[in-house]
């Protein structure tokens, strides 16, 4: 299988800029892989595709304001800071991203405000565009952690990108009145799943889920459970090799429980739907496949890239956003449900004018 298998045009209009009003507004398409059945459903009707004893497992992972801005010394270069995460937090040593990374060299300062309360040094070139960082700061431990991300902004993925011109604020203020934006996005571009914080980017298929419909689902007897990926920089990495056998993900922290493990080991004895919310929680539930075909416990990093073909052993159901075309997270999902299956529905979605991205539409890939 190869890069190019995974295009598609996609209209720029149909890249979602906001959400919908209401977590469980979104449209759902409804895929049955082996017949490649398509059903044109609203995330209100997702319940009904589950029963008693089923399980969706969804990622508890929390969305920090990784997104900063400073400038550069002596030059006052406007600068983009991207936190990756933290290594050490008694010294203040971060991995990064900066743009433009072509000005930023070992040794350069960084200026976070005109008061200069928090510096960062650069020690280390990683990447092209990666650094690491020591912060000088009077502010110690937990609390320079806090003023450190109360200068930040909601890491919103690059493709949303709003002229907030008098057109796109008349349509956004007709959908949410006079919320601030950047409240918005600090409400929604997070689960209510969320818990521990350590993702740069949202699990984006778990936005879709309320309070609301987590209780339509209790209600039909089925059990949610979660298990915790630190969405990091591989959400952000181009997949640029033709042959998919040579692109390399960057590893991401998973946690999964025992008390997940007795979940799932439960749901398949019954034959039950084991529904993953999201790829990083169906990656990470096959990198802790043993083997004897069973998860267990594990706590650590993985960097596995699933791509078709590929036999999953764990979930039967994965529930997902619309994703860019030629991205690692549409691979995985043409994997799951069928390549040829996975592109026709895309197809239709575009069509249909489904909405592509973190805000988008949903859809919801069945294998039994």
């Amino acid at each position: 299988m190869k890069l190019s298998n995974f295009k598609f045009k996609l209209p720029e209009e149909q890249i979602a800029q906001f959400p919908s009003r209401f977590r469980d507004d979104a449209r759902l398409l409804v895929l049955h892989a082996k017949s490649g059945e398509i059903e044109h459903k609203m995330m209100n009707d997702l319940a009904s595709y589950f029963d008693e004893g089923d399980i969706v497992i969804a990622n508890d992972t929390k969305v920090f304001p990784a997104r900063l801005y400073a400038q550069k010394e002596k030059t006052l270069a406007n600068i983009e800071v991207f936190l990756l995460r933290e290594l050490q937090h008694e010294n203040r040593y971060w991995d990064v991203l900066v743009d433009p990374a072509r000005k930023i060299r070992i040794g350069n300062k960084l200026f976070f405000d005109e008061d200069a309360t928090i510096v960062a040094e650069v020690i280390d070139n990683t990447t092209s565009r990666g650094r690491t960082l020591r912060f000088l700061t009077d502010y110690e431990g937990d609390e320079f952690v806090k003023q450190l991300y109360a200068m930040g902004v909601t890491p919103l993925p690059k493709y949303i990108r709003r002229p907030m011109d008098e057109e796109t604020m008349m349509q956004y203020e007709e959908v949410f009145g006079d919320l601030p934006v950047d409240e918005m996005d600090e409400e929604r571009y997070q689960t209510v799943f969320a818990q521990k914080i350590g993702a740069v980017a949202a699990p984006a298929a778990g936005m879709h889920f309320s309070k609301n419909q987590l209780k339509r689902l209790e209600i039909r007897g089925v059990e949610t459970h979660t298990l915790t990926s630190h969405v990091g920089l591989g959400n952000f990495k181009s997949v640029d090799v033709e042959d998919l056998s040579k692109h390399k993900v960057e590893s991401e922290q998973i946690s999964i429980s025992a008390e997940l493990v007795r979940a799932v080991d439960a749901a398949h004895a019954s034959d039950k739907r084991i529904c993953a919310v999201g790829t990083e929680v169906m990656r990470a539930l096959e990198h802790v496949v043993g083997t004897n075909g069973q998860i267990k416990a594990y706590d650590g990093w993985t960097n596995k890239f699933i791509y078709p073909p590929y036999d999953f052993t764990v979930a039967n159901a994965f529930f997902v956003n619309f994703y860019m075309p030629q991205s690692s997270q549409l691979m995985m999902v043409a994997a799951f449900g069928g390549h040829e299956n996975v592109m026709y529905a895309y197809n239709q979605a575009v069509k249909e004018g489904y909405r592509f991205g973190d805000y988008g539409d949903a859809m919801l890939i069945l294998n039994d």
